[in-house]
């Protein structure tokens, strides 16, 4: 499915706000994300920092995390907003890999510019998936 500008524009407006809530004492770098479902609904959700940094959460987990919750498997779309249109990490780029290597991944600056779009294909190429487990 084809992103419509509608879709775009709310995923990025949506990941932009919720941004503001990001809980990055340590950093001072916050992440929102907004993730599209197949089913049309959004979620949304924010890095959370830690003192002990390996017990962190990035926006786009926290927001997969949260879909999958509410029992969603098929993913669309996500937008990530950070100040400077920072691209998701490893791990992250792993998790939605996932549900996909066609997710489109829409990266936003602060002021809601839309730096780069991509596909989870792109941004991890060689992805681990399910099929490796395979013998």
């Amino acid at each position: 499915m084809a992103l419509t500008d509608k879709q775009r524009q709310e995923l990025i407006t949506r990941a932009g706000e919720v941004r503001s809530k990001a809980y990055a004492p340590y950093s001072n770098y916050q992440v929102g994300a907004a993730l599209l479902t197949s089913s049309g609904k959004i979620f949304t959700g924010v890095n959370v920092e830690n003192a002990a940094y390996p017990d962190s959460i990035c926006a786009e987990r926290s927001a997969v995390f949260s879909a999958v919750s509410a029992g969603e498997r098929e993913f669309e779309a996500i937008a990530v907003a950070t100040r400077n249109g920072g691209a998701p990490c490893g791990s992250c780029r792993q998790v939605l890999s996932e549900f996909g290597l066609d997710i489109e991944v829409l990266l936003v600056d602060g002021e809601g510019t839309l730096i780069q779009q991509n596909t989870v294909r792109d941004l991890l190429p060689g992805a681990f998936l399910s099929n490796d487990l395979s013998e």
